[in-house]
């Protein structure tokens, strides 16, 4: 059963380009005015084979609703660290209660035509069970390189996960 869309009145950080706050906006404010940007944690969960779990984005959820996204990803808590929302949007997504520490990758900032996201990715190498949240995920499954790539330009995913997986790519490359 899906759960309905999550709180519109939730109040998340307004920070500037170097991640500090400036103020808090609410969830409906920050996904309809791209000048709110505000802070996000992605988490890229790989197996021992080297696929990468990706989810499908419930038809509930306001913002690319039925695509298939990045492993983690969540809003931070107002004063809340990038890591500590990682492992609190593993938990909360996945099921997943790292015990590793996270390895940071990069920043950057993401923007399309609604909102402007300030995100930090993390990156985590898991082989326990995985515990989709049904009122977040509507499926989600491990991919191989060559599926992810096959599919980007298709439709199938978001561009925010076609964006990041540009950038790990970039960053491995190097």
């Amino acid at each position: 059963m899906i759960k309905a869309m999550k709180n519109p009145e939730e109040w998340f950080e307004v920070v500037d380009e170097q991640g500090r706050a400036l103020r808090l906006a609410t969830r409906r404010e920050c996904h309809s005015n791209r000048v709110l940007r505000h802070r996000v944690a992605h988490v890229l969960v790989w197996d021992a084979l080297g696929r990468l779990y990706l989810q499908k984005r419930s038809a509930a959820k306001d913002i690319q609703p039925g695509k298939w996204d990045t492993s983690v990803g969540g809003h931070l808590l107002p004063g809340e660290a990038p890591e500590a929302g990682a492992c609190r949007e593993l938990g909360e997504e996945l099921g997943i209660a790292a015990a590793e520490p996270l390895a940071w990758l990069y920043q950057y900032e993401m923007q399309s035509p609604v909102e402007t996201e300030l995100v930090d990715t993390f990156s985590l190498v898991w082989e326990g069970e995985v515990f989709p949240d049904p009122g977040e995920i509507e499926e989600g499954r491990w991919w191989t390189l060559d599926e992810i790539r096959c599919g980007l330009g298709q439709g199938i995913f978001t561009p925010n996960f076609e964006e990041e997986f540009q950038r790990w790519h970039e960053k491995i490359s190097n």
